[in-house]
């Protein structure tokens, strides 16, 4: 999990090809695809709770902050999906 949340943070800039990248090393780090799929969702959810929790509490009013919090959410789904992808393949070919 560590390998492929810090992976991803030094690869944010290839937008889809970071995620593939990260959960393939992370995927092969796990060893098996149920390790690799369980790894993906902790970078998911921290990275979710990170920027819902910034958002949130950089805007004044609570309403606009929580809408903007849960723009978190959908980067967070978009974030998770390559990385699962790459997860997958790493874990199979471990």
């Amino acid at each position: 999990m560590v390998w492929m949340f810090v992976i991803s943070i030094l690869l944010f800039w290839l937008p889809i090809l970071g995620g593939l990248i990260a959960g393939f090393v992370g995927g092969r780090k796990a060893g098996s695809v149920g390790s690799a799929i369980l790894a993906v969702f902790l970078p998911g959810i921290i990275f979710f709770v990170a920027i819902f929790l910034l958002a949130a509490s950089l805007i004044g009013i609570p309403l606009l902050g929580l809408a903007a919090g849960m723009g978190g959410l959908w980067l967070s789904v978009l974030h998770v999906g390559p990385l699962l992808v790459g997860a997958i393949v790493g874990g199979a070919t471990a």
